[in-house]
């Protein structure tokens, strides 16, 4: 099999997949299923009114292809009075058929959306031979569904029927998900998150980008003379935020604050000193149950920084090598040694930082299992807090896009052997999974999990990815996700991406959240 599902044979040439629709309405179900089977085509998809006529004659004829032209997929879904039919074409003709009878979606649009993405699933199963091991799921919270489940009282046994005959899954993500769901409700039962909010301050530099990068950073080098006008700009923010959306919250209490990036430890430590003096100044401290502070990058940690983080009461913290392998670490652009993973993990144990979690990334250019190994057997020797363990997204504003061509064979990783051996680490070893989640493109539909000690989970990640709480967004690429009391509607603000224009427009940013805040605060 091809990496995108097909045998060998049928991929010799790239491959065009037109979507067929009679309306957008199941745009958003059917793109992701078609991508989760095909990660690497292009997609496009066009709008086409019923027509029986055009049905049936592309179903007994074959595609007309130009000569040299990829080859040509359409996929069709045609919405009846009485069912729902859709078909799977290749150049040579018909597929796959399949269809379901429910001639009243608008009762219960999930039913429907349900069984028309189980056909789909099915026809794209037997095409391409190919089972995915979250089934139809392919949003980027599975674990929600069972969290709410759960809060409601639902049995934990028809919490994982319901993920298994509604959403295909396989029985090991079933059980993954509940796990995580029912860790989570119990760490939320201490928290009372209801009556809380978080705070993100987003420092888009770093030291060098990563290929495999989307996020907002910059090289700190090349950005050096902006960053004190950045943070400037950022604690005029902050005043907004400490200042005036109390009163636009009331009763609502700071729970967790988590600086992130890029790398926070790009800045000097003066820098840092700033920032979170900042924060520790105008913001109550009293019941902040974590302060994190990411240095994901080791080549970016100095005594001086470590000082500071724990003079000024950070928590917890993050010591990112995303791989023990140097020949992917210089692959990726990370411009760090092995070596200083190992420096950076012991200097910020001596400076009495007691919760460090690392990143790890399965399914690096070029990485096979052996080196997954490798990474673990020095991963046992630091013995962190928590692993956050991240199968490898391809993302659109990453480096690594335009290079697939140039990389090749170096892109032909078998993620899921990497994830089932991360995860018998992580269970070996005492850590236990406490949240995931999932990205577009990622690595053989996998997911992202963070595994933890008991007692050192990361309190912001779960709020934050399953959506608890408001969540205040500062800084250049954040966004404010503001929880709507009832929990049944999110809204978002987003900050600027790029630093000059935060700087330059950052009363603009400012008054974004205080428009949003005038007319929904009260419903907060």
């Amino acid at each position: 099999m091809t990496s995108s599902g097909l045998p060998a044979e049928q991929h010799e040439r790239s491959i065009m997949i037109e979507i067929r629709l009679e309306n957008k309405d199941y745009e958003q179900d059917i793109r992701p299923l078609m991508r989760a089977f095909f990660p690497r085509e292009e997609i496009r998809v066009a709008y086409l009114p019923y027509d029986p006529e055009e049905e049936r004659r592309e179903a007994s004829a074959p595609v007309d292809l130009p000569e040299n032209a990829p080859a040509y997929y359409i996929l069709a879904v045609r919405h009846t009075a009485e069912e729902v039919r859709a078909w799977f074409l290749d150049e040579k003709g018909t597929k796959m058929a399949d269809s379901f009878t429910f001639p009243e979606p608008e009762t219960d649009r999930r039913q429907y959306k349900n069984d028309m993405k189980r056909v789909l699933y099915r026809m794209l199963t037997g095409y391409t031979g190919r089972e995915l091991p979250w089934g139809t799921l392919t949003g980027i919270r599975p674990v929600k569904l069972a969290a709410d489940a759960i809060e409601a009282g639902e049995a934990e046994a028809d919490v994982r029927a319901f993920y298994k005959t509604q959403y295909l899954c396989t029985d090991e993500k079933a059980d993954l998900a509940m796990e995580i769901a029912v860790r989570e409700n119990e760490l939320l039962k201490k928290l009372d998150y209801r009556n809380g909010y978080s705070i993100y301050v987003g420092i888009p530099f770093c030291p060098t980008t990563c290929l495999y990068c989307s996020f907002t950073s910059y090289p700190v080098g090349t950005y050096k003379k902006h960053v004190d006008a950045y943070l400037d700009a950022l604690e005029k923010e902050l005043d907004f935020a400490a200042y005036q959306m109390p009163g636009m919250l009331p009763g609502k209490k700071l729970q967790t604050v988590y600086i992130g990036g890029g790398t926070p430890t790009a800045l000097t430590h003066e820098q840092l000193r700033r920032l979170i003096t900042m924060l520790r100044e105008k913001f109550p401290m009293d019941q902040v149950a974590e302060f994190t502070v990411e240095a994901g990058r080791p080549d970016s940690i100095t005594p001086e920084k470590l000082a500071v983080m724990k003079e000024l009461g950070v928590t917890r913290m993050s010591i990112n090598p995303q791989t023990m392998v140097q020949r992917t670490l210089d692959v990726i652009g990370r411009r760090h040694t092995v070596e200083q993973v190992h420096e950076a993990f012991h200097m910020a144990r001596a400076a009495g930082m007691d919760d460090i979690n690392m990143d790890l990334i399965i399914g690096l250019p070029g990485e096979t299992v052996e080196d997954t190994k490798i990474t673990l057997e020095q991963v046992e020797a630091l013995n962190p807090d928590d692993l956050t363990v991240h199968a490898l997204a391809i993302k659109r504003a990453a480096k690594l896009k335009l290079k697939l061509d140039e990389l090749g064979d170096l892109m032909k990783t078998d993620a899921r052997s990497m994830q089932e051996l991360t995860h018998g680490f992580a269970m070996q070893h005492g850590y236990r999974p406490y949240y995931l989640y999932r990205q577009k493109n990622i690595a053989d539909n996998l997911e992202n999990v963070g595994y933890a000690r008991p007692g050192k989970e990361g309190l912001y990640n779960i709020l934050m990815m399953e959506e608890k709480q408001t969540i205040v967004g500062l800084g250049a690429g954040s966004s404010c996700k503001f929880v709507f009391r009832e929990g049944d509607r999110i809204e978002r603000t987003e900050n600027v991406k790029y630093v000059l224009d935060y700087i330059e427009r950052i009363d603009e940013m400012i008054d974004r959240k205080k428009y949003f805040l005038t007319e929904f605060g009260q419903y907060l």
